[in-house]
């Protein structure tokens, strides 16, 4: 059964421009996984400065292998100083998506 993660990230002001590249580097990396549907990155509008990922993954073991993958721990390791708030995450499984072109 597909997985859906939303994940919100807020950077420190002063890091936003590190952690933008940081996150373009995972979708890069992370699209290539073999179990990965969709990464999409969004800056959201507002007062809050924060970066939303949306996810999609063929399955749990699929989502496990992206947290164990090297991209994804380097990426843990060169942001945890960046940023203003915890990374939130939820998940979700899909009722009904549109087909994949």
């Amino acid at each position: 059964m597909p997985v859906t993660l939303f994940a919100t990230i807020q950077p420190r002001p002063e890091h936003r421009d590190a952690v933008e590249k940081a996150l373009r580097e995972m979708v890069r990396h992370t699209r290539a996984e073999p179990g990965n549907l969709r990464y999409d990155l969004f800056l959201r509008e507002g007062e809050v400065l924060a970066f939303e990922l949306f996810e999609l993954y063929v399955d749990a073991a699929a989502v496990e292998a992206h947290r164990q993958s090297p991209h994804y721990q380097a990426y843990r390791a060169a942001t945890s100083e960046w940023l203003a708030a915890p990374t939130q995450v939820h998940i979700a499984h899909p009722l009904d998506l549109a087909p994949f072109n």
